[in-house]
């Protein structure tokens, strides 16, 4: 009798702890990494396919595109996050990208500065130091301080991509997070910086460009010029997860598109 209730005991165990990892199974992870800018975007679809999926884990570690380039190309994420295009050398790696959105580059200075709008071309003079004083373009007599972000970040390479001034970048001070350009542009009255349209915040002033602000009509009609891409980076040859998969699937889909817009960028779809 002893014997017959150790046996019942121990089926109700296993099978206990067989039911417990099919739900864990069943819920699944995924992991993301990379673009500070993308962190509005990517967090907003994650929580929401979080809501969706009882169960799933879904993180985002904000590393900065390179890194998340490279994280998704040693296998240490699912997805990499990135804002700007693959390099042909890092597609021939192996890596896929997809792009998922479109964002403005703002260009942001201190709530004091005057100066509302700056042409591409004076955007470029100053950044590489041909113009150093506010007053040469309508503002104080103020030396410019140039705040930009650190090499391999995916704002800086979309920012000097578009104002050709790769290399030629005299920056005071480069900064590893688009928080901290913010911050430092919101506390610097001669500062400039340039950060995602989708994190721009209430205590800097963001200046137009060619006459143009970065909004998502803009963006997505082209007009506002000083713009990237939002990118997924994937492995080429090697199958996601299947709680990865339906992530990806899930955040490409026209259903995501209102999440994508309710956190200032423009969707794809």
């Amino acid at each position: 009798m002893k014997r017959n209730i150790g046996i019942l005991l121990m089926t109700v165990m296993t099978a206990g702890l067989l039911f417990g990892c099919g739900q864990k199974e069943e819920g699944g992870s995924v992991s993301t990494d990379g673009s500070t800018s993308m962190e509005k975007v990517i967090g907003a679809l994650g929580e929401a396919f979080e809501g969706e999926n009882q169960g799933v884990t879904f993180t985002y570690n904000p590393t900065g595109s390179g890194t998340g380039i490279q994280a998704v190309s040693e296998g240490r994420c699912d997805i990499g996050l990135s804002s700007r295009s693959l390099t042909d050398e890092e597609k021939g790696q192996g890596l896929t990208e997809t792009v998922l959105a479109y964002d403005g580059i703002a260009l942001i200075v201190n709530p004091e500065n005057p100066v509302e709008d700056l042409s591409m071309e004076t955007a470029a003079k100053i950044y590489t130091g041909e113009i150093s004083n506010w007053k040469d373009i309508g503002g104080a007599d103020q030396e410019i301080v140039l705040i930009g972000r650190e090499a391999g970040s995916g704002t800086r390479d979309g920012f000097e991509s578009v104002t050709e001034t790769e290399d030629a970048c005299k920056y005071r001070q480069e900064l590893t997070s688009t928080g901290d350009v913010i911050t430092t542009v919101a506390g610097n009255p001669g500062a400039i910086g340039y950060v995602s349209l989708a994190s721009v915040s209430d205590n800097v002033k963001v200046v137009s460009v060619n006459g143009v602000m970065p909004e998502e009509k803009t963006v997505k009609d082209k007009s506002y010029v000083l713009q990237r891409p939002f990118v997924l980076v994937t492995k080429t040859d090697q199958e996601l997860s299947e709680t990865a998969q339906k992530f990806f699937g899930y955040i490409t889909s026209e259903d995501a598109a209102e999440i994508i817009s309710g956190a200032g960028a423009v969707p794809v779809n």
